[in-house]
């Protein structure tokens, strides 16, 4: 796919505009993509980070019509922080799962209280929705319906929402990368169960958060999926009954990247380790934790 022009809207399907927004890099592609649902009487899903010149773009691509929804997937900051600057301007609500820790498992919650961040793109901590949405929960307008998916993994309170046989997939799922999965905000397990139901949904094409759009969401998923489980191999074969550190465990599975990338790829390590712990086929020394030390069990 040929990259959008940021600020303009694009037409992708009947009811279904997009806007690039202007913040490319490594954990965006090209931008964070906007939504616009609808024609006349409309909704803006992930308005995106908070720049006033994406802000003019999204009021300029729907002067003459009304803003009645401003609908989020996640709270990171390059998909919320400018939902209540757009909320000020317009009387719109702004809807999405819950505040920022909403959805985190009881492991998750204990990691955050440790004080673990998940990195990446970054948590937009004052993200307070005026509504909540939970999984099947529908939101209306003039001659349009969106229907929120619960999907976490990248995010505990993430959500994707179902249109007419498609679904805008926010950052589960994407064309040109896998997905990050960090912890706390991350959670491997609830990962791939969301991967397993999204390739099974049965939708048409997949309207990811950042990049292009994905024709084949059962092969796409099936390929996220199996790459996950390629990944949680390498791990397990890494191990063995002498306790090792993450950044050595990293070490030994990501042989083909420079050095300067393994922090990264150890955040990912760690993904994976919280998940065969939950599933008991590696224990932590001397707790489960960023720092702790872990074997097979």
């Amino acid at each position: 796919m040929t990259q959008p022009d940021p600020g303009r809207a694009e037409m992708l399907e009947d009811g279904l505009r997009r806007i690039l927004a202007p913040n490319p890099g490594p954990m965006t592609h090209w931008g964070t993509n906007t939504f616009i649902v609808g024609e006349g009487r409309v909704a803006v899903l992930d308005p995106g980070p908070d720049h006033p010149g994406h802000l003019a773009d999204i009021l300029a691509a729907t002067r003459g019509e009304t803003i009645t929804h401003i609908v989020v997937t996640h709270a990171h900051l390059d998909h919320s922080p400018l939902a209540r600057r757009l909320s000020k301007r317009t009387g719109a609500p702004v809807l999405g799962f819950g505040p920022p820790g909403a959805g985190r498992s009881a492991t998750m919650s204990a990691l955050a209280g440790e004080g673990l961040a998940g990195g990446g793109e970054g948590v937009d901590t004052a993200f307070a929705p005026d509504a909540t949405l939970a999984d099947g929960d529908r939101v209306t307008g003039d001659g349009w319906q969106i229907e929120a998916l619960h999907t976490p993994g990248h995010f505990a309170g993430h959500l994707a929402f179902a249109f007419q046989g498609t679904l805008i997939s926010g950052d589960h799922v994407m064309d040109w990368s896998s997905s990050l999965v960090s912890p706390p905000d991350g959670d491997l397990g609830a990962f791939m169960a969301t991967s397993a139901r999204l390739r099974d949904a049965g939708h048409r094409r997949l309207y990811p958060g950042h990049g292009g759009a994905i024709d084949d969401p059962s092969g796409r998923l099936g390929w996220l999926i199996a790459h996950r489980a390629a990944r949680e191999a390498g791990i397990l074969n890494a191990l063995g009954p002498a306790p090792l550190e993450i950044a050595e465990i990293a070490r030994r599975v990501y042989t083909d990247i420079p050095p300067a990338m393994l922090p990264a790829a150890g955040r990912n390590v760690f993904a994976h380790l919280v998940d065969l712990h939950e599933r008991g086929l590696v224990r932590a020394t001397p707790r489960l934790g960023a720092t702790a030390r872990f074997a097979l069990v």
